[in-house]
């Protein structure tokens, strides 16, 4: 179905937008998806108009486990819905704010460390993590990473293992756009400055930060490459680099006038 953005709607005075929660009322309940999902309470993804000017708003579950896939994973977790099927939950002074930031943790399971981001974003879906905060972990998936980064992002924050020449377990955060490396291709585990790159190329302009780790160079430190097991300096600074990134989102989140 052919479709773009459409402008917000109103429901019992309250106006639907990316981030607001409903209650899923589906008026035609014509199969088992809808008994399903009656009653079920989502959050608004984005709403969008089609070719015949109708609107339908696009929701996702509470609690799905894959939300965090960007549209990728429409298929099975994310639902269409008309506006006079939704019903409204927070006040309109209450409304959660709308996602912000996007944490995601990239690189290569089968390289040496390439786990970090994994571990990382693991880690911190253990925490109390600050409204407007999505995690996802996307692997080698560099172009569904650019696809969620389209989603209306304030900012990401990328968590990666990256070779840099310095000492294993060296932390350190990167802004590409500062560094004069926006775009270009790294040498990392999966190429971190290369999923810059792509996500600008398909029109990505939010902030994005690099969380690097420096992994172990198996020819000189020894550490065998395993798959999903981290070499004994990266393991060591993961309690490091959990405040480290959320000390990122608590600045990133500060509302800003626009310049």
């Amino acid at each position: 179905m052919e479709s773009m953005r459409a402008n917000e709607p109103m429901v019992d005075g309250m106006t639907l937008r990316r981030g607001s929660r409903v209650r899923l009322r589906p008026s035609q309940r014509a199969d088992i998806v809808d008994l399903a999902l009656a009653g079920r309470i989502a959050e608004v993804d984005r709403v969008e108009e089609d070719a015949d000017g109708r609107v339908h708003v696009v929701v996702m579950l509470d609690g799905d486990p894959g939300r965090d896939l960007g549209s990728m994973s429409q298929l099975g977790h994310r639902f269409f819905f008309t506006p006079e099927e939704l019903e409204p939950l927070a006040e309109a002074g209450d409304r959660p704010p709308d996602p912000q930031v996007l944490v995601a943790g990239i690189g290569d399971a089968f390289r040496v460390d390439g786990s970090f981001g994994s571990e990382v974003v693991d880690r911190l879906r253990g925490n109390r993590l600050p409204p407007g905060v999505h995690t996802a972990d996307f692997g080698i998936r560099l172009a569904d990473l650019a696809q969620a980064l389209q989603e209306g992002y304030g900012a990401a924050v990328l968590l990666c293992a990256t070779s840099r020449g310095r000492e294993p377990g060296t932390l350190s955060v990167t802004d590409p756009s500062k560094a004069g490396e926006d775009g270009n291709a790294g040498s990392g585990a999966e190429g971190p400055l290369g999923a810059v790159g792509l996500a600008r190329r398909c029109g990505v302009r939010c902030r994005i930060l690099l969380v690097e780790c420096e992994p172990a160079d198996p020819a000189t430190d020894g550490h065998s490459a395993t798959a999903g097991v981290l070499s004994p300096p990266v393991s060591a600074v993961l309690d490091e680099a959990v405040p480290l990134v959320e000390g990122l989102l608590n600045d990133l989140l500060i509302p800003r006038e626009p310049v």
